[in-house]
């Protein structure tokens, strides 16, 4: 992210001056094109966020004014300016335009050997009034008619076939809050030719359960509809929280959990309170739902996997121009009298397992719990079945909970001790399933929850 070149550091990269420049303020060309090649010796794909939504409206050192006029890349008058972003809008209908930003495009790819790209402002593009003010309901009449900008989705299709063309392993994802029907599908028909998209209302999701509702009131039918209202075959990129959420006037995650006690309790010598108890473990909870049944490939926004405090912001006026909140904290996961390195703990092998399992390119969960009552979620991907205990204080013996599936053994316990918990469970325990249809399943086993646990069982062996 924010690699293209910006002259303001304030705007997170998004007010781009000079589109075939990598940012100065992190060293040379020479640099970049070291750090990709150092992670792709390691396995590492590398993927780029370009803007092509809009530019800088600076016209003494970006495109803006470049002929004099102000549509030489842009609409002339008010079509050529975002009136939120204060930017200038592309003319994608212009032949000159769509040279330049698919040269832009080709260089990126074959200058620093990045391995796709990540299009930022995707929504802004496909409509003429850019997504503001706008909601969507799904409703087909929102994605087809006058509204859309053509010119835009048809570079963008362009984009995409060029970038699959010239490599065909690149990946492309599409930053979308829309949901436009097929995107994600393949240009041959008739799609957009992206491979992802941004699952950007789920982040929303957590944070507003977080600011606005009681952990009783958390309605568990909405939480399953938000991770999985995805269209079949078209795949899409889970997260938790990204900048969008841990920008100044917001928190991460973990801040929004346990707030100011992240200063004074998180050290191991201290007993658990009961707010940093609840953010742990809801922090831990929180990111495997979301890991599990929110997509085909999960996004982790840079120290959300050990919690990290406070929130982001950049130099700017009205913060004096200060750095203090420029940055991430990594030295905290790596404290051992700190709780952080719990909640790294249980990223780690959170990953591990689905690297294991492959859940991300498994077929969509069967959900076939989300009890309001009991606020109870469990569902079936990959071989393994998820419980989740989102009830803030109520614990169960002997509750049914329905799978096809017949032997199991607990390969992930968010109350382990390993990850903050209490270690409240045997995990050298069988479980077998007996032939009692239950929630539209054809076995089902009891099992116990505690409040605000969540336990992954799997499936190691197959029984007839």
């Amino acid at each position: 992210m924010a690699i293209m070149e910006h002259a303001y550091y304030a705007s997170f990269g998004y007010q781009i001056t000079s589109f075939f420049a990598a940012s100065s303020r992190y060293g040379t060309p020479e640099e970049l094109k070291e750090l990709v090649d150092t992670a792709h010796s390691m396995g590492i794909i590398v993927l780029l966020d370009v803007v092509h939504s809009h530019a800088s409206k600076n016209s003494a050192d970006g495109l803006n004014m470049f002929d004099g006029t102000d549509s030489c890349y842009f609409h002339s008058g008010p079509r050529g300016t975002h009136d939120l972003w204060d930017s200038r809008l592309f003319a994608y209908s212009s032949w000159e335009v769509l040279r330049f930003l698919l040269s832009n495009i080709r260089w990126w790819l074959e200058e620093y050997r990045f391995d796709g790209f990540r299009f930022d402002g995707v929504t802004s593009m496909l409509y003429h009034h850019h997504g503001m003010g706008q909601g969507f309901s799904g409703d087909y009449s929102e994605y087809f008619g006058l509204q859309v900008d053509e010119d835009a989705l048809t570079y963008l299709m362009l984009a995409n076939h060029l970038t699959h063309t010239l490599y065909p392993d690149s990946i492309t994802i599409a930053e979308d809050v829309s949901g436009m029907p097929a995107l994600c599908s393949p240009i041959s028909q008739g799609g957009g030719g992206f491979d992802y998209r941004l699952a950007m209302a789920i982040p929303d999701k957590w944070i507003q359960l977080l600011k606005e509702f009681k952990d009783e009131d958390w309605n568990m039918g909405n939480i399953v509809h938000t991770l999985t209202n995805r269209r079949y075959l078209e795949k899409c990129i889970a997260y938790a929280e990204s900048h969008d959420q841990a920008l100044v006037g917001d928190k991460t995650l973990a801040f929004w959990l346990m707030d100011a006690e992240m200063y004074t309790n998180m050290s191991v010598l201290t007993p658990f309170t009961p707010v940093i108890d609840r953010g742990i473990q809801l922090h831990k909870m929180i990111r495997l739902i979301t890991h599990g049944l929110g997509g085909e490939g999960y996004l982790n926004f840079m120290g959300n996997e050990f919690g990290h405090p406070e929130w982001l912001d950049f130099p700017r006026k009205g913060n004096n121009e200060s750095y203090h909140y420029a940055r991430r904290q990594f030295h905290l996961t790596d404290d051992d009298l700190l709780r952080y390195k719990f909640l790294n703990n249980f990223d780690r092998d959170m990953n591990r397992l689905e690297e294991r399992f492959g859940w991300l390119s498994a077929p969509q969960a069967y959900v076939s719990e989300k009890h309001e009552g009991n606020k109870i979620i469990a569902f079936e991907r990959a071989g393994l079945l998820f419980i989740f205990n989102f009830h803030p204080s109520k614990s169960y013996t002997d509750y049914r909970v329905g799978t096809a599936f017949y032997t199991f053994k607990i390969v992930l316990d968010s109350d382990a001790a390993e990850y903050g918990g209490h270690q409240r469970l045997d995990h050298s325990t069988d479980f077998f399933s007996e032939a009692f249809e239950h929630n539209g399943r054809p076995c089902s086993l009891l099992v116990s929850l505690i409040p605000l646990l969540v336990r992954s069982l799997t499936l190691p062996i197959l029984t007839d």
